[in-house]
């Protein structure tokens, strides 16, 4: 009898913490757009640092986002040090985000964006080409990831716009942005 009260209240643990880990998984159309006013708004910057640091078990995504928000914390910082130290975590965080999630085209454009951003003298813009080629090969397999139709359009017109493409790749880019327009 006790063995079976144990078993039946064993899974229910099992249920309910797995219910409560999809609980901490963030909705992605609002974060993305609390994202695009943290570009901004430094406030709105370490309350999504926070809310996300706070997550226990993080996914590639939650991750990405996380060096996002820390490389938007060092464009926020005043002080050299402090922008320094928060592009390093950026460059780490994104690195686990890409371990966890290896072909996860949104993750590759939040780390593409940060890195064609931060001026190229600070050493921060050598995996931009490897993420260019990723992305593409990504949507050459129709594999978006976390990426809905509008965000995977913004991405191909972001590299596109950023003039750091191969004339090869701006050419598999409009193909591909003809293709879901």
């Amino acid at each position: 009898m006790l063995k079976k009260i144990f078993f039946i209240a064993s899974i229910l643990v099992v249920v309910f913490g797995l219910r409560m880990a999809k609980a901490e998984e963030p909705n992605l159309k609002m974060l993305r757009k609390q994202m695009l006013i943290a570009i901004d708004k430094s406030k709105t910057t370490d309350s999504l640092y926070n809310n996300l640091n706070g997550i226990k078990e993080k996914s590639g995504i939650v991750n990405g986002f996380i060096g996002g928000l820390l490389a938007l914390k060092a464009k926020h910082a005043w002080n050299p040090y402090l922008k320094l130290k928060y592009l390093n975590r950026s460059e780490k965080v994104f690195k686990q985000a890409l371990i966890d999630d290896p072909h996860n085209i949104e993750i590759r454009f939040m780390r593409f964006s940060v890195e064609h951003n931060v001026p190229s003298i600070l050493g921060f813009n050598k995996d931009l080409a490897a993420d260019t080629d990723d992305i593409i090969a990504q949507l050459g397999k129709k594999n978006y990831g976390s990426a809905d139709k509008e965000l995977t359009i913004q991405i191909i017109k972001f590299l596109l716009h950023s003039k750091r493409c191969t004339p090869a790749q701006s050419q598999a880019l409009n193909k591909h942005l003809t293709e879901l327009t």
